[in-house]
């Protein structure tokens, strides 16, 4: 079938994005689903400051690719072998597609799962299949999802399926932005009631994190960013102290206001800064949580000693350190009790020919979460 989609076929185009227009919107080739895949129609799809880094080419991907990872939609058919699925059920986009036959994924971390993530970096569905084409090119899939356009063919095992009456637009931000971000909190740092944690980068992850160490009980969260304007929206989401990272005497500043430092930190910015600021405000048998992703030539420095000497932890957080099939719903439930109040983070909606401008806004810091919810 024919769609429209956002393709990439060149990264690190200069800024403004709204006029290089690195995603050009073009009619490409869906081809019909494979076994153990599904097509979904498109309701809403979320931009990520991970698809500004594959735009800016921060985080390399094959290309030419259509871009997006974050989304909820319809089932519009399935493959063969697809028996749990059938049309018009309502499903979110998962960015990692999970085997369930590797190790990490029999350990129950399938955020890990070896086949997805090396399905991912070749930019292909999980079977090793590409399902997209222009003029009879293959293009690449991001993250087994490419979910700026009309349609996608996804493996099942990139799906989770949810109730009918949740809101599709609502839907689709727990497929990256809740499951990284509560995650982080509640399973990676499994934050505690009455507990200090610092949450560093306050875009649509690091918010959703903060919304996830209220929702966990934590008695003192303090929220860290470069822009004032995030720091008001982070106050507004329940932090109870507001520092800009950018001052020069932060450290010391959040380390006096909590008496020698946080118990937890969620570092969510994805700057080895972020990691620098984020280990020097941990008090002695703190952890350091950090689910942000720097391009990859980066490197984090400490003082070695302090590990043993002060028993300070740096723990990873991909994609929340989730079982999505058990957290979605489990996240899903919270929200609709109104102790997760993710559809905060929405500031814009847009539809797909305006692409370029909300990836221009995102980079600007102007937006939080932006759905595209007109294709």
């Amino acid at each position: 079938m024919k769609i429209r989609a956002a393709v990439l076929r060149r990264s690190g185009l200069a800024h403004p994005y709204g006029e290089t227009k690195p995603l050009t919107i073009e009619t490409v080739d869906l081809a019909p689903p494979g076994p153990g895949e599904v097509v979904v129609r498109i309701a809403a799809a979320g931009i990520c400051h991970s698809d500004l880094s594959v735009v800016e080419g921060v985080r390399p991907r094959p290309l030419p690719m259509v871009v997006g990872h974050e989304s909820a939609g319809i089932v519009e058919a399935v493959g063969p072998q697809v028996e749990d699925l059938r049309p018009g059920d309502h499903v979110v986009s998962v960015f990692v597609p999970m085997c369930g036959h590797c190790l990490p994924c029999a350990e129950g971390r399938p955020a890990l799962c070896e086949p997805g993530g090396q399905a991912n970096v070749n930019g292909t569905l999980l079977s090793g299949a590409r399902r997209l084409a222009c003029d009879s090119v293959p293009l690449n899939h991001q993250t087994g999802v490419s979910c700026f356009a009309e349609y996608a063919v996804m493996s099942r095992h990139s799906l989770v399926k949810v109730e009918p009456d949740l809101k599709l637009e609502e839907a689709a931000l727990f497929g990256c932005a809740v499951l990284t971000g509560v995650g982080a909190a509640f399973n990676s740092a499994r934050v505690r009631p009455g507990s200090t944690v610092a949450v560093i980068g306050l875009g649509g992850v690091g918010l959703a994190g903060l919304l996830g160490a209220v929702a966990a009980g934590a008695g003192r969260i303090i929220a860290l960013d470069t822009n004032e304007q995030k720091l008001a929206v982070a106050k507004s989401f329940g932090a109870t102290d507001l520092f800009n990272a950018a001052d020069a005497h932060v450290v010391q500043a959040v380390r006096d206001a909590t008496k020698g430092g946080v118990d937890t930190v969620l570092e969510l910015a994805g700057a080895v800064a972020a990691l620098e600021l984020g280990y020097q405000i941990i008090r002695r048998g703190g952890e350091l949580v950090t689910a942000g992703l720097p391009p990859p030539q980066a490197r984090f420095a400490i003082p070695a000693v302090t590990l043993t000497g002060e028993e300070r932890t740096i723990r990873g957080s991909y994609m929340g350190s989730a079982v999505p099939i058990r957290d979605l719903p489990r996240y899903i439930g919270l929200y609709r009790r109104g102790l997760l109040p993710v559809d905060r983070l929405v500031t814009h909606r847009l539809g797909l020919d305006d692409i370029n401008l909300g990836m221009e806004r995102l980079h600007q810091g102007q937006a939080i979460r932006q759905l595209i919810t007109s294709f």
